[in-house]
């Protein structure tokens, strides 16, 4: 399914704090260990992104996600085993995770990968993934790797095999949270 990469090769580059371009289960993004502080401010020298704008990080399991959030709602657990879309999910107050992934206010916004690449290299790593789009920052986003500008590309430490022929215009996750109320709030649909 994936015999174009060799996964120890990204998983070796991820270890080593190194920056991967791949396709995850919506828009190809720019990725990193999301426990490594210096590999996420590569993040942002690449996108030229301001580090008061977080980046979201991709999981393989509500289980991961719960290691990285002080809590999880019953009300998002549901809907993240049911809802069909890729849903990226602002929780309130994060833990365990470097203060440049953190939110001014404590939170940080993840993403339970359905797409088996990205699950399986998430696992393999055994930690959560930074997930971006791959694209400067306020430039549109690349709905496919056709699209990804050659700055991205040089800058990347690993550019994945895996879907760089796919035309499929991809869109970007929708982005909830929970209000204090208990209700859900779409920031981006």
């Amino acid at each position: 399914m994936f015999e174009k990469d060799d996964l120890d090769t990204i998983i070796n580059t991820l270890d080593e704090g190194g920056v991967i371009l791949y396709p995850t289960d919506t828009i190809w993004g720019l990725g990193c260990d999301a426990l490594n502080e210096e590999a996420i401010d590569k993040v942002y020298e690449i996108k030229k992104r301001p580090k008061n704008n977080p980046l979201i990080i991709i999981a393989s399991s509500i289980d991961m996600i719960k290691s990285y959030v002080a809590t999880m709602h019953p009300k998002i657990e549901t809907l993240l085993v049911y809802h069909e879309r890729p849903l990226t999910v602002v929780y309130e107050k994060a833990a365990n995770l470097p203060e440049n992934l953190i939110q001014a206010d404590g939170s940080v916004a993840i993403r339970l990968v359905k797409d088996e690449f990205c699950r399986q290299m998430i696992e393999e790593l055994g930690r959560p993934i930074v997930s971006t789009s791959a694209n400067m920052s306020g430039e549109p986003f690349p709905s496919n790797f056709g699209q990804i500008s050659s700055d991205i590309i040089s800058q990347a430490d690993y550019i994945v095999k895996y879907r760089q022929d796919d035309k499929e215009l991809n869109e970007p996750s929708a982005l909830i949270k929970l209000s204090k109320k208990g209700e859900l709030i779409f920031i981006r649909k």
